[in-house]
């Protein structure tokens, strides 16, 4: 979901709209996507060759809390938000949409809409990981 998410994003509304590309929303999500991205592959980095620091771990599994919220909401979501307006206006992707009984604009106003949940599902999945990679319960053996 997160990948197919940032890729319609990226795509189908950045790349193809010049009147987003320039907005505050774009370089708070990049950075936002950006900063994960560096800690992620940090993490990786370290756990093949072995030796992963616990505060790369810590960061890996914690850094989201705040980075995840701040590129979906003031990022993503707001650009979708700001485009509708632009797509409308040039019946963006109508050669693609012309089979189907609804426009592109029409698709977008309902991914705006399930958006907050579908990241919400992701969100909690990642406080799940979190739970299981920094407090790990070590069982005791019974004697």
């Amino acid at each position: 979901m997160q990948w197919g998410g940032r890729t319609h994003f990226l795509l189908a509304i950045v790349n193809k709209l010049d009147e987003v590309q320039h907005l505050p929303s774009v370089f708070i999500t990049f950075f936002a996507w950006s900063i994960s991205e560096v800690i992620r592959y940090s993490h990786y980095a370290f756990s093949c060759i072995g030796n992963c620091p616990y505060w790369i771990t810590y960061l890996r599994y914690t850094a989201f809390i705040v980075l995840y919220p701040l590129g979906v909401g003031p990022g993503e979501i707001w650009i979708m938000y700001q485009a509708l307006p632009i797509v409308k206006k040039k019946n963006l992707y109508s050669e693609t949409f012309s089979a189907l009984p609804f426009s592109y604009y029409d698709f977008l106003k309902v991914v705006l809409i399930v958006y907050p949940f579908l990241w919400l599902k992701l969100y909690l999945h990642l406080f799940k990981q979190r739970r299981s990679k920094l407090f790990k319960r070590h069982d005791k053996k019974r004697l």
